[in-house]
């Protein structure tokens, strides 16, 4: 399974080179030097996932993948070998699910982007739950990460320009109050907690949808910002 990832990531390091890129890590440190672990990330570009393996140990991974690729001729087969589940846009079903939880389970390191879509624009857009309820339900560390610059890398090839890609890897970190039983009440101030902390990785104007929210400001104070999680949902705005 090693040799899979040490293949792409060789033939990747070349198509960076090509397109005149370089891929800066801060946080490397904070890797962990196993799983179980779930990544979060900003979902701004097709490069997203190839930049995380590049900035990555070599490792098994399992990840979500939107059911488009699953048709394409050249990443789909790429990404089902690398260990991609695919999913609808807006909906992961009980399998799907499953097999995400066996895969934490068993030790692997996990890979999704909450948004669950790419935004074209950069700023971040309102999360999904999924992560926030693999989190809850196995316990794992969350490890956010912070994608800067992939967002307009193909426009800079268009004109001939470098671009300094860089991966800002957050600390670990799990959810509070989490036990055994996954309420769907609690899922929205996780999920927010979990935005926040990719957010505080990345410069404000990618902070979009979570540009105005309390519980960054706090982060970025360096306060805790779970009260403010919990302030939004008991308001109801757990997606704001």
């Amino acid at each position: 399974m090693l040799f899979r990832y040490r293949l792409v990531r060789t033939s990747m390091q070349l198509i960076r080179r090509l397109l005149g890129a370089r891929v800066s890590i801060m946080g490397r440190e904070n890797i962990p030097a196993h799983g179980p672990y779930i990544v979060v990330l900003n979902h701004t570009s097709v490069v997203d996932t190839p930049v995380l393996l590049m900035a990555f140990p070599v490792m098994p991974w399992r990840f979500f993948a939107v059911e488009k690729w699953k048709y394409h001729p050249i990443y789909g087969p790429l990404m089902a070998w690398l260990g991609a589940i695919y999913v609808r846009r807006d909906e992961v079903d009980r399998q799907q699910l499953r097999e995400a939880l066996a895969a934490l389970e068993a030790g692997t390191v996990f890979g999704l982007a909450p948004e669950a879509t790419r935004s074209f624009t950069g700023k971040m857009m309102a999360a999904k739950d999924g992560a926030a309820y693999l989190a809850a339900r196995t316990h794992v560390p969350i490890l956010p990460v912070g994608l800067v610059n992939n967002d307009v890398l193909f426009a800079n090839v268009k004109q001939w320009r470098r671009t300094a890609i860089e991966v800002h890897v957050g600390r670990p970190f799990l959810l509070p109050e989490a036990d055994a039983r996954v309420r769907s009440k609690d899922l929205p101030a996780y999920t927010h907690l979990i935005m926040v902390q990719i957010a505080a990785l990345l410069p404000p104007r990618y902070h979009g949808h979570y540009a105005d929210s309390a519980a960054l400001a706090a982060l970025l104070r360096g306060e805790d910002p779970w009260p403010h999680c919990l302030a939004l949902v008991a308001n109801g705005n757990g997606a704001a």
